[in-house]
């Protein structure tokens, strides 16, 4: 059944949240509805903030949008803003020789991510493009970054701003680790894709 509210949204609005995250994932309306069994025209209105859903097909929304249900509902808190060195969870993508730090807050309506990347010895990435932007910054180590068919050899320091649309690979082909502080406006890791590692600690990297 439709549900109208005549109560002032909360913000961010939860139709805005819904419209957002199914254009990152490049779903249509039909796509999303396709993955969730809920209608069309019922998502094109949650979506438009004409109706608020039950609990059970917010759910249900939420796992066709590959977010947990908090994602809508959770506030931002300033508590939750701050990563501590050393005590940062890590994450790998199975089958990656790659490990994370997750540096960004993934609050609702959050367009940014952020992560230190550990990247070994001989790691070369496939050629992608996407929708959104990045940035890298070198804090360790060298890589060369293949960037619309110029390639750049980056060391410690250097920083690379670039559109995720044009064609991009990287790979260490350097005798040494690099760690890389990425940062974009495209999600890297959910949870359905990654694996929780234990925490870096200070004694681990040196």
């Amino acid at each position: 059944m439709l549900a109208h509210s005549s109560e002032k949204p909360s913000q961010p609005k939860l139709g805005a949240l819904v419209r957002k995250r199914r254009k990152q994932l490049g779903l249509t309306l039909q796509g999303l509805s396709d993955s969730t069994g809920v209608s069309t025209g019922y998502v094109s209105q949650i979506e438009r903030d004409l109706a608020l859903p039950s609990l059970g097909t917010l759910a249900q929304i939420a796992a066709g949008l590959d977010v947990e249900l908090e994602y809508f509902i959770k506030s931002h808190k300033p508590k939750d803003a701050i990563t501590r060195a050393g005590a940062r969870a890590r994450f790998s993508i199975a089958g990656s020789s790659i490990s994370y730090e997750a540096l960004s807050n993934d609050y609702p309506g959050s367009e940014m991510s952020s992560y230190i990347m550990h990247v070994p010895v001989g790691y070369e990435s496939e050629l992608v493009s996407h929708q959104g932007e990045e940035i890298i910054y070198i804090l360790e180590g060298e890589i060369e970054q293949t960037l619309d068919g110029q390639v750049f050899t980056m060391r410690t320091g250097d920083s690379l701003h670039y559109s995720g649309e044009l064609p991009h690979s990287w790979a260490n082909r350097s005798g040494s680790p690099a760690r890389i502080l990425w940062t974009g406006t495209l999600s890297v890791l959910t949870p359905s894709q990654s694996t929780r590692l234990p925490p870096i600690s200070k004694e681990a990297e040196l």
